[in-house]
């Protein structure tokens, strides 16, 4: 079990295209061919309806269909999503870039949030995502090419590993902080907890935004070359 997220990530050419981003090894540890998304149907009586559908994550020779990050824990994959979820999908804008967290003075104490589905548990019998919030609990933020990840202070169980961290403007930020961006941000993805000698810490790692604009470079590469 694992939590993802959708992207949309427009083809070179302008062709629409929705991308799935979670954590690299939450495709690695599934086996098979196919995983199971857990889309959810807007039902008349305002009602939700559970619909997990399979998706092909590998070829007939066994071989991913996903794309992972060189480095990071990191994977995307091109998804044919349901008309509804493909046009609530994030827009590429909304990824934080190498500056985003400089930019906004982003630093320790910081709230952002983070959906997913701890142990496998959702909020409701429709689906929907656990929403948890968390302190930025890590310093310096950047540059990324030095520091990679970032530290979240909230607890991380498996099932939460691919879930977007993000910012909205209802977050709270350290007094003085300066400026914040008209709309969300996703400033990373969540992809492992922080232990010691198997003593769980309260901690998420959290892999920056900009490398899922890499990750999607790659796909882009890959794309073009053609199998």
């Amino acid at each position: 079990v694992g939590t993802g997220f959708l992207i949309d990530a427009p083809e070179a050419d302008g062709t629409p295209r929705t991308v799935l981003v979670t954590a690299g090894h939450v495709l690695e540890r599934m086996a098979g061919k196919q995983a199971r998304v857990g889309w959810r149907v807007a039902m008349p009586d305002g009602s939700w309806r559970f619909d997990p559908q399979p998706v092909d994550i590998r070829d007939a020779d066994d071989q991913p269909l996903w794309t992972r990050h060189p480095q990071r824990d990191i994977a995307v994959m091109k998804i044919a999503a349901p008309e509804a979820f493909a046009r609530a999908a994030i827009p590429m804008g909304w990824l934080a870039d190498s500056q985003t967290l400089a930019d906004y003075e982003v630093g320790p104490g910081d709230e952002m949030l983070s959906l997913g589905f701890p142990r496998g548990l959702s909020a409701n019998r429709a689906g929907f995502p656990i929403l948890r919030v968390g302190r930025v609990a890590s310093w310096p933020l950047s540059p990324i090419s030095a520091f990679p990840t970032f530290l979240l202070d909230f607890t991380v169980f498996p099932g939460n590993s691919g879930g977007p961290v993000f910012w909205t403007d209802r977050a709270r930020r350290r007094p003085g902080s300066v400026g914040e961006p008209d709309h969300p941000f996703v400033a990373g993805v969540l992809t492992q907890e922080v232990m010691v000698r198997a003593e769980r810490l309260e901690l998420g790692v959290v892999a920056h935004a900009e490398y899922i604009r890499e990750a999607i470079a790659e796909l882009d590469a890959e794309e073009a070359v053609g199998p």
